[in-house]
């Protein structure tokens, strides 16, 4: 009885330590970091980008690798993105212009998207899938955001693309909601410069 009181003791101790030791990185702005996102106009790519965003991320990859070896188990660590919707630029003015308004992004009730994940799970070598939610125009989804991870030091870089279904978030309502002319499937990509907090 003794025993197993030690094993469960020194299991949950370990589990802490696990926990404890997952690094902080925070966005580096004053690097060059890009959120695009593609969409898709009579088959014809339609790009833009958001230029206010932030990106914060409790991680530890070599720590997933030591402790958990197996592909595809969770590893400790949350990520937390934050993007001002109104800062949404295709590089047209009539169009910034309209997917400012209700039937797009509405900027004027829904002006932030976030995208919260608390499961990171190694897919690969340098490659994770973080399971979470992301919360855009009132919405809330379940989100699969794949990205692969390089660090030198102090400094990192992940980067990465996912598609994501633009009704399912009310991104573009009434006569926009059907696909033939602009598709269901919106390209995000993304290329982060990260610094660890000290």
């Amino acid at each position: 009885m003794k025993q197993t009181a030690f094993c469960l003791v020194g299991l949950l101790a370990a589990t802490g330590l696990t926990q404890a030791q997952a690094a902080e990185w925070k966005m580096d702005t004053a690097k060059d970091n890009r959120l695009e996102f593609i969409a898709s106009f009579e088959n014809r790519p339609a790009p833009g980008v958001f230029k206010d965003f932030d990106v914060r991320l409790s991680f530890d990859p070599e720590q997933a690798s030591a402790e958990q070896p197996g592909a595809g188990q969770p590893s400790p660590g949350q990520l937390d993105v934050r993007v001002r919707v109104s800062s949404a630029d295709m590089a047209n003015a009539d169009i910034n212009q309209a997917i400012a308004g209700l039937e797009w992004f509405d900027f004027a009730r829904h002006e932030q998207a976030r995208f919260h994940a608390s499961d990171i799970r190694r897919v690969q070598a340098g490659r994770y899938l973080a399971h979470g939610t992301l919360t855009l125009k009132g919405v809330q989804k379940p989100v699969e955001l794949p990205f692969s991870w390089s660090a030198a030091g102090t400094a990192a870089t992940m980067e990465g693309e996912l598609l994501v279904k633009r009704t399912a978030f009310g991104i573009g309502t009434g006569e926009w909601a059907a696909s033939d002319v602009i598709a269901a499937d919106v390209k995000v990509k993304f290329r982060i410069q990260l610094r660890k907090a000290l």
